[in-house]
């Protein structure tokens, strides 16, 4: 397959995964962390906003380098302890949505690793996180595997975003980065509506 039609099937593709997800999915999947392993994979991929979030951490790593992994794993690691032992933020779905059109406008900003993109991602990722960390209850078996199934579908689709945007080469990071700018003003609109 050529370099072209490669492009040519990837726009498509994530076309029309865009215009499933955007049909079909809620603006957030918030709810409560039970249900073991299939349901903490499940989780990071029913809402829009988580999971336009963790491609636009693949984004972030093809564009910056994949150390930029590590903040996003800081950002995740304290926002879900924040959350977990009841910490929140005000209208946390509306900025959860927010940080997603941070980080496009942050990648299309700063195409290089800044000071700016890693405070933008770890905070967009702990806010993110820390929904998830106040939706915590139940046993400890079934938190521990919640939180492994959410742990193995965010590398999952952070792996996948980065490979491929990799691959592709930096003009598509550049566009995605457009749409998470717009899809993530349009989901905060969604949660005030």
């Amino acid at each position: 397959m050529t370099p072209q039609a490669t492009r040519q099937l990837a726009l498509a593709a994530a076309a029309g995964l865009g215009l499933s997800l955007l049909s079909a999915l809620p603006a957030g999947a918030h709810g409560v962390a039970t249900g073991g392993l299939v349901a903490g994979a499940s989780h990071p991929l029913l809402g829009l906003d988580h999971l336009l979030l963790l491609v636009g951490v693949g984004g972030a790593a093809a564009l910056a380098g994949p150390a930029v992994l590590l903040v996003a794993l800081g950002g995740a690691t304290g926002g879900s302890l924040f959350g977990a032992f009841g910490g929140s933020l005000p209208a946390a779905e509306v900025l959860a949505a927010l940080a997603v059109s941070a980080l496009g406008v942050t990648l299309l900003v700063r195409r290089r690793q800044s000071p700016l993109l890693a405070v933008v991602l770890a905070a967009g990722v702990a806010i993110h996180a820390m929904l998830h960390g106040q939706e915590a209850t139940g046993t400890a078996a079934s938190l521990l595997g919640w939180w492994c199934g959410a742990a193995l579908a965010s590398t999952a689709v952070v792996t996948a975003s980065f490979l491929t945007l990799r691959h592709l080469g930096p003009s598509w990071t550049l566009r995605l980065a457009a749409v998470l700018g717009l899809a993530g003003g349009l989901l905060a609109l969604a949660t005030l509506v």
